[in-house]
């Protein structure tokens, strides 16, 4: 890069940076969630496995626990949801276990919570890098002293 180019940041910068704000807006907009998540904040309920559906990966197997919830106190029951958080040993099929409803469209969390805020903060600390990277040709720059 030229000295004269070194001051200006070019298109790819630019671009860069508003994905970037992209990301961060995405995190930033589940940190709610993600925080209820951890709590286990939100309505108390039962869930009821239904199937459980598992993919082997190298060295681990992912398992998804399919199944109804119903609220405590009262209201419409929810099929087709999965408890966060769950394989092969803590999804028995056909045993109600507790729940907790933070309004998730599609999940539903166990009372010991969830460490998806991790993710979370991942996201908004990767895009806030990756902003911070783009941007640098604007920061302003100290001059050397000629000695």
């Amino acid at each position: 890069m030229s000295a004269g180019r070194r001051g200006q940041g070019g298109a790819f910068a630019v671009v860069l940076a508003l994905l970037a704000a992209l990301v961060v807006y995405m995190g930033a907009s589940n940190i709610d969630r993600s925080l209820r998540a951890a709590r286990a904040e939100g309505e108390p309920g039962t869930f009821t496995a239904s199937r459980l559906d598992c993919v082997q990966h190298p060295g681990h197997e992912s398992c998804t626990c399919y199944g109804s919830y119903v609220p405590d106190a009262g209201g419409a029951e929810r099929s087709d949801i999965y408890l966060y958080g769950r394989d092969r040993e803590t999804c028995p099929i056909g045993e109600p276990a507790e729940a907790i409803d933070i309004g998730a469209a599609s999940r539903v969390y166990g009372p010991e919570g969830s460490n998806e805020w991790v993710m979370t903060a991942g996201v908004i600390l990767v895009g806030l890098v990756i902003g911070g990277w783009a941007l640098r040709p604007w920061w302003p720059r100290r001059r050397r002293e000629a000695s």
